[in-house]
């Protein structure tokens, strides 16, 4: 197995991992909308030109997704040069996942009842700040954090599949003798494109669950997803969770490529002018 990068500071961790954010959002974030809709409208309506959402919380998930599998990496070595295994990396990269879920929730219940109220007709809610605020009135903390368990089950698995995919795929691709660091911006395209399609590969049915549980009025799952799990296996059937599927991939492959090239690309420039941070 080629040999991995030194290891990083968390600071540069979190700023290459904000940089990669700005760039998976230009290049990635409208199919997002395009993905929440299609998990969310009822089978029985037609499909609806798709809202885009505001950009900051695809920025603030990528910059503490990176910080989260920075640490991650960092609890597990005893010595700062240790090489971690694959399962180690996997597990680093789950830890990102529990890392976002606190910051990832409200955002995207937010995003999720904006994005569909363009197709119900109705505007209850004016932007953000207007969505925040009246969940909280009506529901208290628990409204604004509806799906957190949901938003954990999809994206602790979904965050190691990511980041074990991506140094495993770093790691193939260095040619012998090479260092990772020295891996060509193709290849760390290609390495950062395939591992977005299997992160969501791992985390489009809970995500589908998520979105469906996340917009439904109150009260209609009682039992959280297990109801929503039954109703969409029993009206629809199991491909049913894999609605939003070729939005999802269309979006996966370049968006997450940018992602990786900027991180990396950020991460070289932060090493050379900051040697000693």
């Amino acid at each position: 197995m080629a040999e991995q990068p030194k290891p990083i500071s968390p600071l540069k961790n979190l700023l290459a991992g904000g940089f990669g954010g700005v760039c998976l959002v230009f290049v990635g974030h409208p199919l997002d909308t395009v993905k929440v809709r299609l998990q969310t409208q009822p089978p029985s309506l037609p499909g609806q030109p798709p809202m885009y959402s505001g950009t900051f919380d695809c920025f603030r998930k990528t910059l503490f997704r990176e910080a989260g599998f920075g640490l991650g990496k960092k609890l597990q070595q005893k010595h700062p040069k240790d090489v971690l295994s694959y399962p180690q990396l996997f597990a680093a990269g789950m830890l990102s996942g529990v890392f976002t879920t606190g910051i990832m929730t409200p955002g995207e219940r937010i995003k999720c009842l904006l994005q569909i109220q363009a197709s119900s007709g109705e505007t209850k809610y004016t932007g953000t700040l207007d969505c925040a605020k009246k969940l909280y009135q009506e529901f208290g903390i628990r409204g604004i954090y509806k799906g957190t368990v949901l938003t954990l089950m999809r994206d602790v698995p979904a965050s190691g599949m990511y980041f074990m995919t991506y140094e495993w795929l770093k790691n193939i691709f260095t040619p012998e003798g090479k260092r990772v660091s020295e891996l060509s911006a193709p290849r760390i395209l290609v390495a950062g494109g395939v591992a977005g399609i299997f992160n969501w590969a791992v985390a489009i049915p809970p995500d589908v669950l998520k979105s469906r549980f996340q917009t439904a009025p109150p009260g209609k799952y009682p039992n959280g997803f297990r109801d929503v799990l039954r109703e969409l296996i029993r009206d629809e059937g199991v491909t049913s969770l894999y609605k939003g599927f070729n939005a999802v991939m269309i979006r996966a492959f370049p968006a997450n490529a940018a992602c990786f090239l900027g991180f990396e690309v950020a991460m070289k420039f932060l090493n050379w002018a900051t040697p000693n941070l």
